[in-house]
């Protein structure tokens, strides 16, 4: 994708005027910059004459108008970027392009998240994935709640579960997630559904195993469902969180009967496992 950085400069009195005008005439947002300018974009130069003559037309010189042409991104490929092999507990995450070898002793972890969340990369992943490692059992069965990419479910299945399951609520990562699977010859023994996990886990259990990598915000309002979901000798793992979060959340685990079994910092990213 290519386009056109527009900059429009006006008076401090018409800055909401012009700022609305902009998001009407292009479909997209616009920023109001700490230097004073609205910063919009143009798709192409016709659509950026257009702007500067509508512009001109509506405010006058009032408005000086200066744009900059932008790189091609193609973001279907842009997400590779940075991205290389990363250990965690007893798996080594590798991207599908990346010929490098896994740790000496480790499992390997094929993954390409494309637009869905979940690479290796980001220390609330990894929290998840670290507990999970220490928690997942041969034969359990395990749930993975905004599973993303997948990456918590497929690691579960590799390290020894019998059956996991990925509830994710944005239905474009459903394909992402199911290809990852199959990529890690574990798509026989996990699945993804699109839906609702406070109304799918409950129907979905009981589960030895569940993990939620959400905002706690959302973490909170799932506890009851995911704790109902979970089996006798099950583990819970909440991540998602930063450290200063966890002080507001442990309140919720313990009001649950919920007792703090293991808990991970990195990068600021805490995660915690709980059990009954």
């Amino acid at each position: 994708m290519t386009g056109w950085a527009v900059e429009v400069r006006c008076p401090p009195d018409l800055m909401d005027t012009v700022g609305s005008w902009l998001v009407s005439q292009t479909g997209a947002g616009v920023e109001e910059r700490t230097d004073g300018a609205l910063a919009s974009f143009a798709p192409d130069p016709e659509s950026l004459a257009a702007l500067e003559r509508n512009l001109m037309a509506q405010f006058g010189d009032r408005c000086i108008v200066t744009a900059h042409p932008q790189e091609p991104v193609d973001w279907r490929t842009r997400w590779r970027e940075g991205l290389g092999p990363r250990q965690v507990g007893r798996i080594t995450i590798l991207p599908s392009w990346d010929t490098s070898r896994p740790a000496p002793g480790t499992i390997p972890l094929v993954i390409d998240p494309e637009m869905a969340f979940g690479s290796g990369e980001h220390g609330s992943t990894r929290g998840a994935l670290f507990l999970a490692d220490r928690a997942v059992q041969p034969g359990s069965t395990m749930l993975d709640v905004g599973s993303g990419s997948g990456i918590v479910a497929i690691t579960a299945a590799l390290l020894g579960a019998r059956r996991a399951i990925g509830i994710e609520c944005d239905a474009e990562a459903i394909p992402v997630a199911t290809q990852n699977a199959v990529r890690n010859k574990v798509g026989d023994r996990v699945s993804f559904l699109h839906g609702d996990a406070a109304i799918l886990t409950p129907l979905l259990g009981p589960a030895d195993l569940i993990v939620s990598n959400i905002l706690r915000s959302v973490n909170t309002t799932l506890v009851a469902p995911l704790r109902a979901a979970l089996s006798a000798k099950g583990v819970l793992i909440f991540a998602g969180m930063e450290t200063d979060e966890r002080s507001l959340f442990l309140p919720v685990l313990h009001q649950a009967g919920l007792q703090v079994h293991d808990e991970t910092v990195d990068e600021g990213w805490w995660a915690v496992a709980a059990c009954p």
